[in-house]
C-alpha cells in the first residue's frame, strides 16, 4: 500500500479509538456521496459530529489540523447537508478534527472539538 495512504489509514483508525474512549458511537468511516468523502460520523447522546482526520509524517509545515483549509471545509459541510438529506436525521451537528502526527516512532494525536462551523 502506498505509504501516504497506510499512514491515513493508521491515522483514521487512531481517530476511531480516540473518539470511542471519549464515549462516541461511530455510525460511518469514509462515508462517501457524489465525490464528497466525511472520514467518520459519529453520534455522542444527541449530537452527530462529522470529523476530518489529518495525519501528517512531520509538522515542518505546520500541525495537520492547519489543511482542514477554508475548501475543505467547504467540502465537508456539503457533504455533512447530503448526508442530512439522504439519512433524515434531525440532529444538531458540529464539525471535528482529529490531528495525527507520526514522528520518529510516536504517535501525536490530538481531538479538536468544534474545530469549525458552517457559515451562514
Amino acid at each position: 500500500m502506498d505509504p501516504k495512504k497506510e499512514m491515513g489509514r493508521k491515522g483514521e483508525e487512531i481517530a476511531r479509538e480516540i473518539l470511542a474512549r471519549k464515549g462516541f458511537q461511530i455510525i460511518h468511516s469514509n462515508w462517501t456521496c457524489n465525490k464528497l468523502e466525511i472520514d467518520i460520523i459519529a453520534q455522542k447522546a444527541d449530537e452527530l459530529v462529522f470529523v476530518e482526520v489529518k495525519s501528517r509524517g512531520s509538522s515542518e509545515f505546520g500541525e495537520p489540523e492547519r489543511f482542514v483549509t477554508p475548501s475543505k471545509q467547504k467540502k465537508l459541510i456539503r457533504a455533512a447537508n447530503l448526508y442530512f438529506e439522504q439519512s433524515g436525521s434531525k440532529l444538531p451537528a458540529r464539525f471535528d478534527v482529529v490531528s495525527v502526527l507520526f514522528v520518529r516512532g510516536e504517535v501525536f494525536a490530538e481531538h479538536i472539538e468544534e474545530a469549525f462551523w458552517p457559515i451562514a
